[in-house]
């Protein structure tokens, strides 16, 4: 059996490699946990009660607009463990350091269903919960029994089931009141052993008919949505970026009437007694995309995504984004948020600034 690495802290610590949009930044001070005795360890150290701290996961949903002084928590703590089962469900736990599409990989390959649809998320396990990860009408309170999180004062664990998270679109108890106060260590999710596919979002049915499926299985769906993200998200290891840099809007029936009445061919999705609006056609109307400033761009296959370049500063991907926001609402009357947690200095985007948990 491996021993897990001892934790050491480290000064001056490049985070371009660290976070997807691989933007020139670094960490006054840097550790990686393994396990969650590390934290315990590292909250007797004068680093951790002298410094600003920022957990962070695989740097997939995150912006440094600047090096960060203070201390950057990298969470690694690993494994996946089966809890209970039976001849319906599963019941697994997983470490917080688990890169989140292995887990997905994991589950898919033993025909267990529920996270198909969220194939190919980029970021670890422990950041699902805090914006509740959803893609193709699937989010991740649908699986989710409970987590577990130490206190980053108090050093106690506690145990959050799925109330007590306050689940919202892209939205958590963690990104709000509990914002940067806890560092998650596992989360346990409920998987289904004879799932129902759910082919209700996006262009899944047709991906599936033209590959000639027509009974498709979990593992058809998973092939699928990895199939369409393929081929319209690039890849962070090429051109830099963070996947959807804002949230999908949602808006209510009497505003999207009113939208719609205007623009009659405006996509849109039911959420609740709500209208969920697609993001990215609101910037594609408004002309963004493949539009650069400077080093900071919109993606030329899909305007949700905000990419670097080459050499693109917080700053520039912060006035874009910026730019972006403003035309949006003068044409449409409509806010749109950050889904990026944005970390360092003051920026004049709405929501999503300030220290907390990146994926």
């Amino acid at each position: 059996m491996n021993t897990p690495p001892q934790f050491e802290i480290l000064k001056k610590i490049s985070l371009k490699p660290c976070h997807t949009f691989q933007l020139d930044a670094s960490a006054e001070y840097w550790v990686e946990l393994h396990q969650p005795d590390d934290i315990l360890k590292l909250m007797d150290t004068p680093v951790f009660h002298r410094e600003n701290r920022f957990v962070l996961g695989g740097g997939s949903n995150v912006l440094f607009t600047q090096d960060f002084p203070g201390l950057i928590i990298k969470n690694s703590i690993s494994g996946i463990e089966i809890i209970s089962e039976n001849h319906r469900h599963v019941v697994l736990r997983t470490g917080a350091g688990v890169v989140w599409d292995d887990l997905v990989k994991y589950a898919v390959g033993r025909g267990w269903g529920g996270l198909e649809n969220l194939s190919m998320i980029p970021g670890l396990t422990g950041a699902a919960p805090i914006q509740n990860i959803g893609a193709y009408g699937v989010e991740l309170e649908s699986t989710f029994i409970s987590l577990d999180a130490v206190h980053l004062k108090s050093g106690i664990t506690e145990s959050f089931d799925r109330d007590m998270c306050r689940f919202g679109y892209r939205d958590s108890i963690f990104k709000r009141t509990h914002k940067g106060t806890h560092l998650i260590t596992h989360i346990t999710l409920k998987l289904n052993k004879s799932p129902e596919v759910n082919l209700n979002y996006g262009n899944l049915k047709e991906i599936l008919v033209s590959e000639g499926i027509n009974h498709p299985d979990i593992r058809d769906v998973s092939m699928a949505v990895r199939k369409i993200r393929a081929s319209k998200l690039p890849d962070p290891a090429i051109t830099g970026n963070a996947g959807s840099f804002f949230k999908n809007p949602v808006i209510s029936a009497e505003q999207f009437d009113s939208l719609r009445s205007i623009h009659s061919d405006i996509p849109s999705y039911p959420a609740g007694n709500r209208v969920k609006i697609p993001a990215a056609w609101l910037i594609d109307q408004c002309g963004f995309r493949g539009k650069r400033l400077g080093d900071a761009g919109v993606h030329e296959r899909h305007a949700l995504i905000l990419v670097n370049h080459g050499k693109a500063t917080g700053s520039d991907l912060i006035g874009l984004a910026s730019a972006i926001q403003q035309e949006v609402s003068e044409r449409f009357g409509v806010t749109l948020e950050p889904e990026v947690n944005i970390v360092g200095g003051d920026n004049p985007l709405s929501a999503g600034s300030g220290s907390g948990s990146g994926s």
